[in-house]
């Protein structure tokens, strides 16, 4: 039997419900429990799916509760996450961990000296198209990977809460992080507040991996492309691309330069884009969270990668704020 909340019911709550819900009807969940300090919204939305609801956090001890997603504002994490860990409730809390590396391994100190599982909603981890990449990657598809570059960008206000770096940039360190099997050596910085004093719309980072350099650029100020998210990895034999909006798409460019002689031609033999089996990341998220709860077991983003990607945006911000590389 196990009976699983979901703690926070906004806009990304409000996913974590429907999927709830939906596991729930195939009998992979017993009980749904929506929590939420919003009474009126989480009422509404408990009686739309049939669920029960409450407004306080400390009541899902009571209850039963098994596991919990925490979807709630990045600055409640670690009080809501150390609570109901301490109170022997596995959780899946929502990227980022924490706001700062000392909550972050916080809670994940909770979560160990208590014996539970948590997971964080890196969910790209789980995204179709990128797996496929990583595979390819692994068997050595691309020859030496050379460089990456991001970008997410999109035109809206900024966030009250939290910025470009900790909202978007979060992802692709992760990404990067996985693709590259190791964290970066060297990393630069720069922020941009020009609509909000505290809070930064554009995020800039250069990552130093040894020999291989991975760029980032995430902003909310730029009304041209639409949505636009993807992710491009050059190799020495192959560069693959993939718009991260097209979850099922990897294109592979087979392209390279080839010494001739004392000459350098760049050989360019065109582009596959390869189709992938499709489903949902974030429901592909869930399940493994609550297998590896089951099982006493990590899921595959697990609650120290959360945290040493923290770690790392911490000292982006630092970096930042000296505008100088930092070593690491």
């Amino acid at each position: 039997m196990t009976t699983h909340a979901v703690i926070g019911t906004g806009y990304w709550g409000s996913n974590h419900v429907r999927v709830a819900s939906e596991l729930e009807e195939a009998g992979v969940l017993d009980d749904v429990v929506l929590c939420d300090i919003d009474e009126t919204r989480v009422r509404d939305l408990a009686a739309d799916y049939g669920l029960e609801s409450v407004t306080d956090y400390a009541q899902l001890e009571e209850l039963g509760v098994d596991t919990a997603v925490i979807a709630t504002p990045s600055t409640t994490h670690r009080e809501i996450a150390t609570t109901l860990l301490e109170s022997g409730i596995d959780c899946l809390v929502e990227k980022p961990l924490a706001l700062s590396s000392d909550d972050a391994w916080d809670i994940v100190n909770t979560a160990s000296e208590n014996g539970r599982t948590l997971g964080v909603g890196h969910i790209f981890r789980y995204h179709p198209a990128l797996r496929e990449l990583e595979r390819r990657i692994g068997r050595g598809e691309l020859g030496q990977i050379k460089y990456l570059t991001t970008t997410r960008s999109t035109f809206r206000a900024p966030r009250a809460t939290t910025g470009a770096l900790y909202s978007l940039a979060v992802h692709d360190v992760d990404i990067y992080n996985m693709l590259l099997e190791g964290t970066p050596d060297h990393l630069f910085c720069r922020l941009d507040r020009h609509v909000r004093d505290d809070i930064n719309e554009t995020a800039t980072l250069v990552l130093g991996y040894g020999d291989v350099t991975g760029v980032i650029n995430e902003s909310w100020q730029i009304p041209v492309f639409g949505k636009r998210r993807d992710l491009v990895v050059v190799g020495s034999e192959r560069t693959a691309h993939l718009d991260y909006l097209a979850d099922t798409e990897l294109t592979i460019h087979d392209a390279s330069v080839v010494r001739e002689g004392d000459a350098l031609r760049a050989q360019d033999e065109g582009s596959t884009t390869y189709e992938v089996n499709g489903y949902e990341p974030l429901k592909q998220e869930i399940e493994d969270f609550l297998t590896a709860s089951h099982e006493g077991l990590d899921p595959l983003a697990n609650g120290e990668i959360g945290a040493k990607t923290v770690e790392l945006l911490e000292r982006a911000e630092e970096s930042a704020e000296r505008n100088e590389t930092i070593e690491l």
